[in-house]
């Protein structure tokens, strides 16, 4: 028998512990909660105050409730919320045509997640290559230390076996080749691969870069095969690395690209974009989600999009990727027994830790968070910076300092 809902629900006091008791524990949060924030500043239960340099893992990129994005979303839950793939409607219409515009793409598909879309993608690449060339051409080429999401599917593209132990048996026909290895590359793709996804720039690997040469390589081997070149850019994608997308800096056009994250700037959102030629392989009742598109989340995404794909923004955000990587290349080598180099993209970066300290990036964040500072890891050797495109000059300044409290407190604990 199910209880009256108790009306007090919703005023309720929660703390940390309550995520204890009442979610599945999929994640180890952080002990304080987060309640208010603007812009890239933070405040929990407490009120004390923290800089947020992770956007959400590189999701807020305009920054907590920017007014632009708040109004569009205001005002689109005021006029039409929902409706179902069984009709369109004038916001996702209007997004498709803004991403059109902006890239590569003839067309486009809308779902929740990065996942969602990687899935998407992966789908679209198998059906195209049983369509043109037979069920024969099926299997899927990634690189080892990828992250395309969490489903079954692309979990296993992945190549992380600490996401995949427990839920084998895994999908078949999937196989890895080693990140910015040209020779790993050709030693896979041949004429039976029907895709090959790679991350431009990898982010949960380790914030490493992809060689151009690397990229060339798997573009030049997917038109010798046949094989159809994913750009995963859920996390490089929207203005991260200082172009709109990030082929757009390396100079590699892929077939289809993936896009989430920054996208909906906290509302969620995921797109794949593709070509006239391959999008007609995905034909009605082929695939599908019900909140994909819908006008809430087109429309907050287009709001983002019109304020970060101008040339002045996306100018914006690489003079800021200067500054950051250079106080991050001073913090390293006055710190030589802590870090090592910086490594990444735009207002993407990793900062490695150096070997006698291997293991402990998640330490040193938890260091700088009770100094207010917010931070990421990479894996257990990385830190990792993600502030939202908008940060300022003081506020990188303000993250240095704090940085290197945080290195002293650290390495005296």
């Amino acid at each position: 028998m199910n209880a009256k809902l108790d009306s007090g629900v919703a005023t309720r006091p929660v703390t940390r512990q309550t995520f204890d008791e009442v979610l599945v524990p999929t994640y180890a949060p952080a002990a304080m909660v987060p309640v208010r924030a603007s812009g890239l500043d933070v405040w929990d239960q407490d009120g004390k105050h923290y800089l947020d340099f992770t956007s959400g893992i590189a999701v807020s990129s305009l920054g907590h409730c920017n007014p632009v994005v708040v109004e569009a979303l205001t005002r689109q839950a005021n006029t039409l919320w929902h409706v179902g793939n069984g009709y369109t409607n004038e916001p996702v219409l209007r997004l498709a045509s803004a991403l059109i515009e902006a890239t590569f793409a003839d067309r486009c598909f809308f779902a929740n997640s990065g996942a969602e879309a990687n899935e998407a993608a992966l789908k679209l690449a198998r059906k195209y290559a049983h369509g043109k060339f037979g069920p024969h051409k099926s299997r899927i080429v990634s690189c080892y230390s990828s992250f395309h999401g969490r489903t079954l599917f692309t979990v296993s593209v992945g190549g992380q076996s600490k996401y995949t132990e427990g839920f084998e048996p895994l999908p078949p026909e999937i196989n890895h080749i080693n990140y910015n290895d040209i020779e790993s590359a050709r030693a896979a793709i041949g004429d039976d691969v029907a895709a090959v996804i790679v991350e431009p720039i990898q982010g949960e690997g380790g914030v490493i870069p992809g060689d151009i040469e690397f990229l060339k390589a798997l573009r030049e081997l997917c038109d010798k095969t046949g094989a159809l070149l994913i750009f995963d850019e859920v996390q490089s994608g929207v203005g991260r690395t200082g172009t709109f997308y990030d082929y757009m800096n390396v100079g590699v056009t892929p077939d289809v690209l993936t896009s989430a994250k920054a996208l909906g700037n906290g509302y969620p959102i995921g797109a794949m974009l593709t070509t006239n030629e391959i999008a007609q392989y995905l034909a009605v009742g082929s695939h599908g989600t019900t909140y994909g598109g819908n006008p809430l989340a087109t429309s907050v995404a287009l709001a983002v999009i019109e304020q970060i794909n101008q040339p002045g923004f996306l100018a914006r955000v690489r003079e800021a990727s200067g500054k950051i990587v250079a106080n991050l290349e001073k913090l390293a080598a006055d710190y030589p027994q802590l870090f090592t180099k910086p490594r990444g993209k735009g207002l993407l970066l990793g900062l490695p830790m150096a070997d006698g300290y291997k293991g402990k990036s998640k330490d040193y964040t938890k260091v700088a968070e009770k100094l207010g500072l917010m931070l990421l890891i990479a894996g257990p050797d990385v830190v990792r910076l993600a502030p939202a495109l908008v940060v300022s000059d003081e506020q990188i300044a303000e993250a240095d300092r704090i940085m290197r409290q945080a290195a002293d407190a650290f390495l005296a604990g």
